[in-house]
């Protein structure tokens, strides 16, 4: 058995990474992808590798005699000179003698994936093997469908590919085991036929593409399951392969500083981002599905139309509210519009800390309260700033500030002449006696100095769609707000989403529900683990302090032992030296598998 890899290439949509070396000398966690084959190769049991090089191949070539020269495996180097005008078929046809002399196992040189793939290619009993993944939406490229025996029926250009089937595809990873039978008796006549048909740039899979409906060319798809791999073509898959490839502090810091896009990682379970996984329902995802084609061609409305829609969601009057890319959006500017002082009860979301770049930050430290909020205290701040704002149920802790406790601070409040501003993103998820809403034109109008801000995205169950809410029956500052806004904040997909919301608001009600129920279940399996404090909430997140254990060094292991990512609190105001965690609720499958990980790594 012998090792061929295809490294000729420019690897021009790799921009910096290849300016002066080929895509193989590309490094990705810490280690060459070159590097990553050959100790591939060498765990395979493999002693000879072949590689045919052409862009940069000298820096390629000496690398390889300086760093690999032990004798383990032996390696012959082809010069594919007219690298700039073939392609990968052309390179692989000029290996074509040792295609004959031996089995080879061929690789690509942009690839990077769990190195035992090729010894459990080497180790398979079929002769003829191409190595698949079930198909994922990150993945690009040629696919195959395969039969009940796991031979390849057909490949499927991405231009042929029926996504609404997408479950019948799988990827090939590009990496094959290829008898000498095969390549001499069909693989190298055709592919010699093609190329005088259709010249040197062209991919060799074109041509299995074309000879694997033929009987004799059967070819055996090996499902590598989920062991992780990922092909490099430009710099966004560099990124993404960064992450995966990654360890301990590494990769939890790389996924951290992303701030979402983490569908990317198919494997992951995000317990740090807060959504609903119980809404929106099927049949919801389905109306919009049928929507895409006009959702994506036309212009959505302005945002007039954006507030007309809120308030048919809201029942709030569409002059006092205003619809934003998502809260973020409408807390920067309010946080633009704001002076004097404004009082923030922290810790918070860190928009609130952050957003106020016209005004005075007077810092309420709720740790003091152990994380909740001293409406008392609150009341008396009312007398000495221009501004309160809270999060209620409470952003990290989750607690609530009751109804009428709440009327009594706005009252007082307004009786301060102090603006109160209450982000009630999470106040949907309360138990059904304590849920309500500020978000009624009859309170507004009381309370003038009452502003309300609430995402849509985290309640709602569509991060991707980026809404949020603003509302306030003081004119002049929904007229300055709206002028510091763009006229199409809103896309279209985002629009059609409020204005079919009605139709579904009961399942959105059920929904919320089994949040709360889901999260009291959580709390009481959290609370049976020795050493840890469960604080009790009333948001779609429940926050632990950990004690003794570094909160950072558990999520770090979280994230490396079990794919589950998780919000480390320890760099947020007032939880300095202390090691707080933050666990989003999601459905039981994931919570359960959450609860058993924490079981093992808490003692």
């Amino acid at each position: 058995m012998k090792a061929l890899m295809l490294a000729a290439g420019m690897g021009k949509r790799l921009g910096k990474f290849t300016n002066n070396n080929t895509k193989c000398m590309v490094e990705i966690a810490g280690k060459k992808l070159i590097d990553r084959a050959i100790e591939a190769v060498k765990k395979a049991g493999i002693k000879e590798m072949i590689i045919v090089v052409g862009y940069c191949g000298e820096n390629l070539i000496r690398y390889i005699n300086e760093n690999h020269s032990d004798g383990s495996v032996s390696f012959k180097f082809i010069d594919n000179k007219d690298y700039a005008i073939s392609n990968n078929i052309y390179s692989f046809y000029m290996a074509r003698e040792y295609l004959v002399e031996d089995d080879i196992i061929l690789l690509e040189s942009d690839l990077i994936y769990d190195t035992s793939i090729i010894k459990k290619l080497v180790e398979d009993p079929h002769s003829t093997i191409a190595a698949v993944a079930k198909y994922a939406s990150w993945m690009d490229g040629t696919c195959v469908t395969l039969d009940e025996n796991n031979d390849i029926v057909q490949f499927v250009d991405k231009v042929d590919m029926d996504f609404a089937s997408g479950e019948q595809y799988y990827k090939t990873v590009n990496i094959y085991k290829l008898s000498k039978e095969f390549n001499k008796r069909i693989y190298i006549p055709f592919l010699e036929a093609y190329m005088k048909a259709y010249g040197l740039n062209s991919y060799y899979e074109t041509v299995l593409k074309v000879i694997s409906p033929l009987a004799e060319s059967k070819i055996y798809g090996y499902d590598i399951g989920n062991m992780p791999w990922y092909e490099i073509d430009d710099a966004q898959d560099y990124d993404i392969a960064s992450v995966m490839f990654s360890k301990g502090k590494d990769k939890y810091n790389l996924v951290m500083s992303k701030f979402g896009g983490y569908w990317r990682y198919e494997r992951m379970i995000d317990f740090c981002y807060l959504v609903n996984p119980y809404f929106p329902p099927k049949r919801m995802v389905e109306k919009l599905q049928r929507e895409f084609p006009v959702l994506l061609c036309d212009y959505p409305s302005g945002l007039s139309m954006q507030n007309m829609n809120a308030e048919r969601v809201f029942g709030v009057d569409m002059d006092n509210i205003l619809v934003g890319n998502g809260a973020a959006e409408l807390i920067n500017v309010l946080g633009q519009y704001l002076t004097g002082k404004v009082a923030v009860a922290l810790p918070t979301f860190n928009e609130y800390v952050r957003c106020f770049r016209n005004a005075e930050l007077v810092k309420i430290d709720n740790s003091a309260w152990d994380y909740a909020h001293n409406v008392c205290k609150l009341k008396e701040i009312t007398a000495n700033v221009d501004t309160l704002m809270i999060v209620n149920p409470d952003n990290p802790s989750g607690y609530l500030i009751d109804y009428d406790d709440l009327l009594s601070l706005i009252e007082t409040a307004k009786g301060n002449n102090c603006r109160i501003v209450i982000d009630e993103s999470f106040v949907d998820f309360a138990v059904k006696e304590r849920r309500f809403t500020l978000l009624n034109n009859e309170l507004l109008k009381k309370y003038d100095n009452l502003v309300v801000v609430k995402s849509i995205s985290k309640s709602y169950g569509v991060p991707g769609l980026r809404l949020g809410v603003l509302s306030s029956s003081d004119g002049n500052l929904i007229k300055s707000l709206r002028s510091l806004m763009q006229v199409w904040n809103i896309n279209s997909f985002a629009e059609y989403y409020l204005q079919i919301y009605n139709l579904y608001s009961k399942d959105y009600s059920s929904a919320c529900d089994k949040i709360a129920a889901e999260r009291t279940r959580m709390i009481s399996e959290l609370k049976k683990i020795n050493g840890i404090k469960v604080y009790d909430s009333e948001a779609n997140y429940i926050m632990v302090d950990l004690n003794g254990t570094s909160s950072y060094d558990f999520c770090v292991k979280m994230l490396d032992k079990y794919n589950i990512l998780m919000k480390d609190l320890s760099t947020k105001n007032y939880f300095e030296g202390k090691n707080f965690i933050r666990i989003a609720v999601r459905d039981s499958h994931d919570n359960d598998l959450l609860i058993a990980a924490m079981v093992k790594e808490i003692k």
